[in-house]
């Protein structure tokens, strides 16, 4: 097709060049006349260079594109895990009783995945103590582990793929004065 569109290009300049030189219709017989240049002589590759730019560009630049959007995800649930974990272990502290501690450090972990974009249920959450939870002077451990799942992955079904898991750990000593 583009050789066709050269060929075309050319006659036309052809058809100009010869009724500049010999002035006006006279020229059209002696211009008709006058053999087409063979096909190798035609730009062939003439305007495939933006197809293949196109082409090329789209092919390199989606890869490109989507592994920045997975590191984003992995970035954004290494902060989550943090946060979750220091939050879950500050409200342990804090609380009275390790029945309402364990509640109230879930719910500040969900919260802390929640508000980076994250489904909390995915979310694993161990609390240790050192001795006897929540006696004063001894410590608490939250830890957090989540699988990352790759973006744009759960609107295709049965892909339940998590190549990343990232966890985190915060202690937070009881106060002995309380």
């Amino acid at each position: 097709m583009s050789s066709i569109l050269a060929a075309f290009t050319l006659v036309l300049s052809q058809q100009r060049l010869a009724q500049r030189r010999f002035g006006g219709e006279q020229a059209m017989g002696t211009w008709a006349s006058t053999p087409l240049p063979a096909a190798e002589e035609c730009d062939a590759e003439e305007g495939s260079a933006v197809v293949e730019f196109i082409f090329l560009g789209l092919l390199l630049l989606v890869p490109v594109i989507y592994l920045i959007v997975t590191a984003g995800q992995v970035q954004g649930a290494s902060f989550a895990a943090v946060g979750a974990a220091e939050s879950a272990a500050k409200v342990y502290v804090a609380a009275g009783d390790p029945v309402r501690a364990e509640q109230q450090a879930r719910a500040a972990a969900e919260l802390a995945f929640t508000d980076f974009g994250f489904e909390p249920e995915a979310m694993l959450l161990e609390i240790a103590c050192s001795a006897q939870c929540l006696t004063p002077g001894s410590t608490v451990t939250a830890e957090v582990r989540f699988d990352v799942p790759l973006p744009l992955a759960p609107g295709i079904p049965g892909m339940e793929f998590a190549p990343v898991t990232v966890d985190s750990a915060a202690t937070q000593m009881v106060e002995r004065y309380g």
